[in-house]
């Protein structure tokens, strides 16, 4: 590139950078022609159905998604922090087990929306919730993922802190000099700004690219959590006593206590159920996200079972009972050699908090704030934004260190994730019978309008039957001090998730049932990666010519009728 060259594009950034702060139009997204939806809606080409070429994800893209999900730090701690509730080893690995097939179950099923149709969630809840109330659904996932996405980032953090004492001893004792209000110490902070810049390039890795970073976290993680448990059993002999324990707790507290660690491990992992169609939408076939049912189950058991092993191991070799892998990691910082097993170890779990925080939060929050804003964000710019209102504005460090109700509330809103689920799934399989109009779901007069508002009342019904009756006990959680209920609502908030999902679906079929939206129940699926040429072959005696055919379609549409003052063609 020549002198004039450089010149030229050197004087285009600066004019571009001018005009992005003193013009807050020059922000505004080119309008582009969408291929699916009608010319006056804004769109871009991130919500449109995935085209053929982008469809790269086979099984093995979703088996590696979800050991990038679920071969992480809280899934190791999970199921020997239950232990701490007073139950037993045997215990907490069958509430790991059903939780992971409560998991499953959802998250296949409502997986199919978007490997049969390449479409992403909030594309999909239009079907369900209506045109304009999906979006109720979208604010609450985004919001959800915006906060997790800084919460995890502060934990990956620890993993940075971990690589640099290795490395460079002295960094374990780094002198702080910010005040106890901060939340957070030097080095905390330090080490967070370090995995931030690691992980904000890989933030903006098109998601049908994702599968090669799931890819190599499957090849490192592996051997390396493999090693880690093999290596502190072995060192620490028998710990019978620890695995074998019995319970500290029996009767009807032991069962309520089995239902609130089955929701606390089921909700973690709940916007994933509802999310999951905006990575099953780059599926090559419609079989290959099948593959999520025996392999969340199979990977979220066994790093479980990982954890309870080694925590019993810490206590009898360590003196102290040791939850989490970056714990047992930094005791190996006091020879030359622990401290490269400790570099190496700890820069691996970096790399599983990375992957996880994309594909949990970054993927999400961007999906949802490029339909909320289409004029403004798109993927890319959703994943910046997550990147720094989750990352930095929202200040994650301060909600983890002394807001404990705050995540008591973080983890309590999951209860919207629940018959969000419920919902999508029974409209997709039980109501419309996996028969969408796709093209009618970008179309906001279309038939999932549900009318005037653009909401369908039988969601609205189902989603609030199902929260109010929880929203006393969410209450009591964020501030138990302040709030004194009824006993039974703090059992029914014990069992939240499943409560929400199977009351969700149950009432939302029965509503449709006696209360079906005809014009909904259409008989065959109309596909978006065509051109919408609806039964065409079946005209063939009328004469027309397609685009006759077409343009007699949009004459009958109500979209026409109101264009024209008059009514539908009879």
């Amino acid at each position: 590139m020549d002198s004039s060259a450089l010149r030229q594009r050197g004087r285009a950034i600066k004019e571009k950078a001018h005009a992005r702060l003193t013009n807050i139009h020059s922000w505004k997204l080119p309008k582009q022609t969408s291929s699916i939806a009608p010319p006056h809606v804004w769109t871009n080409a991130d919500q449109d159905p995935v085209p053929e070429d982008r469809r790269t994800w086979s099984k093995w893209a979703f088996i590696g998604y979800w050991y990038s999900d679920l071969v992480t730090i809280s899934t190791w701690q999970s199921a020997s922090a239950i232990m701490t509730t007073g139950l037993t080893a045997t215990d907490s690995i069958l509430i790991v087990l059903v939780a992971a097939i409560c998991n499953a179950l959802p998250t296949v099923l409502n997986g199919a929306i978007g490997a049969d149709l390449h479409i992403p969630f909030p594309i999909a809840a239009r079907a369900s919730y209506g045109y304009w109330f999906s979006y109720f659904c979208v604010v609450i996932r985004g919001l959800l993922a915006l906060f997790w996405f800084g919460v995890q980032g502060v934990n990956g953090g620890t993993c940075v802190t971990a690589i640099l004492t290795a490395l460079w001893p002295s960094y374990g004792h780094l002198a702080n000099a910010l005040p106890k209000s901060a939340g957070i110490t030097s080095q905390g902070l330090l080490s967070y700004f370090i995995f931030w810049s690691i992980q904000f390039p890989l933030l903006l890795i098109p998601s049908h690219r994702l599968q090669y970073l799931f890819w190599a976290k499957s090849a490192l993680v592996t051997p390396m959590a493999l090693a880690m448990v093999i290596w502190i059993t072995v060192k620490a002999g028998d710990q019978g006593d620890f695995f074998y324990a019995p319970g500290t707790v029996s009767g009807s507290t032991r069962a309520w206590l089995w239902l609130s660690n089955l929701t606390s491990i089921t909700g973690g992992y709940s916007t994933l159920a509802v999310n999951i169609p905006d990575f099953s939408r780059f599926s090559k076939t419609r079989g290959a996200q099948i593959w999520q049912l025996p392999v969340i189950p199979f990977f979220k058991t066994i790093v479980g079972v990982f954890g309870i092993v080694s925590a019993g191991a810490s206590r009898k070799l360590y003196g102290k009972l040791y939850w989490s892998p970056i714990d047992i990691i930094g005791e190996w910082q006091g020879t030359s050699g622990g401290r490269a097993a400790a570099f190496f170890a700890a820069s691996i779990w970096l790399l599983a908090q990375i992957s996880v925080n994309i594909s949990a939060n970054g993927v999400s929050f961007a999906n949802d704030a490029t339909t909320l804003l289409p004029r403004w964000i798109n993927n890319r710019r959703g994943a910046v934004m997550v990147s720094l209102l989750g990352g930095w504005a929202l200040c994650p460090w301060i909600v983890i260190a002394s807001a404990s109700s705050f995540l008591s509330f973080m983890s309590a809103a999951a209860i919207f994730m629940a018959p969000i689920a419920g919902i999508l799934c029974c409209d997709y399989w039980l109501v419309k019978r996996r028969r969408y109009d796709v093209p009618a779901l970008y179309d906001p007069a279309g038939i999932y309008g549900y009318g005037r508002y653009g909401t369908n009342w039988r969601a609205l019904v189902a989603t609030l039957v199902v929260i109010v009756p929880l929203l006393p006990a969410m209450a009591k959680r964020v501030t138990p001090q302040n709030v004194h209920i009824d006993q039974g609502l703090v059992n029914l908030f014990s069992f939240n998730w499943l409560y929400g999902f199977f009351v969700a679906l149950v009432l939302y079929y029965v509503l449709n049932y006696f209360f079906p939206d005809r014009d909904t129940l259409i008989p065959s699926v109309v596909p978006g990666d065509t051109p919408v040429l609806r039964a065409v072959d079946d005209d063939v005696e009328s004469g027309m010519t397609p685009d006759e055919k077409t343009e007699e379609d949009d004459k009958r549409s109500p979209a026409y009728a109101r264009e024209i003052g008059g009514s539908t063609v009879g």
